[in-house]
């Protein structure tokens, strides 16, 4: 399995040995590849920011690869990650998972099944970011609306007809029509079912994350 040129894979472990080592597997496939011997230096290169696929091992000499993982996390990074450790457990591979790993494998690994991996790490990531143009974009046409095509957005959304719309706003149906017609060509849909599937991907955040660049191991 070949790797996209543009993918990017960022390696962290304390063996050096096993960072040549995937080093020349990786890039023979294709992959840019950088590799890392400590957690605090990993956290805070700038090549998290455009990395599509890390391979993380859980005993680091400065940290673990689960408080790597969950600094990631924190951070709301859009990386995946592979772990790839010598000590590996099933709990620790169940905790890995559920917090959203690609996969967990075992040293020594097949060169086979790590690229396989990879490959997988490599279109998460970049469905994501895929995901989040589309999110940030969207969210530029909606924050062009005025306060009354917002408002209309909504309720034509909750499934109101203009008439209901303008009872509910206190107007008449002729000026909902109006903002309607502006509210739908601003955001480039034609039908209430574009509509609905646009406000979709616009999903109100969970909240600040902070800015991407700050992976931090200390926790809140």
């Amino acid at each position: 399995m070949m790797g996209d040129s543009a993918g990017k894979v960022l390696l962290l472990d304390d063996d050096e040995f096993v960072l040549r080592s995937l080093r020349r597997l990786l890039s023979a496939s294709g992959y840019y590849v950088t590799v890392y011997q400590s957690a605090r230096a990993f956290l805070a290169s700038d090549d998290l920011d455009t990395a599509d696929c890390i391979i993380l091992d859980l005993g680091l000499p400065d940290s673990d690869g689960f408080r790597v993982q969950e600094a990631l996390a924190a951070a709301g990074g859009s990386q995946s990650i592979v772990f790839l450790t010598g000590r590996g457990d099933i709990p620790a591979s169940v905790r890995a998972m559920k917090a959203g790993a690609v996969d967990f494998l075992t040293k020594p690994v097949e060169a086979d099944t790590l690229l396989a991996a990879v490959g997988v790490a490599h279109q998460r990531a970049r469905s994501r970011r895929e995901m989040e143009t589309r999110k940030a974009s969207v969210v530029k046409r909606l924050d062009s609306l005025t306060t009354r095509e917002t408002q209309v957005m909504h309720l034509v959304v909750a499934g109101l007809l203009n008439k209901q719309i303008a009872a509910d706003l206190g107007t008449v149906e002729k000026t909902i029509k109006v903002h309607r017609g502006r509210m739908m060509a601003k955001l480039g849909v034609r039908t209430v079912a574009d509509l609905v599937r646009l406000v979709a991907v616009a999903e109100p955040p969970r909240g600040d994350i902070g800015p991407k660049s700050n992976y931090d191991l200390t926790g809140p």
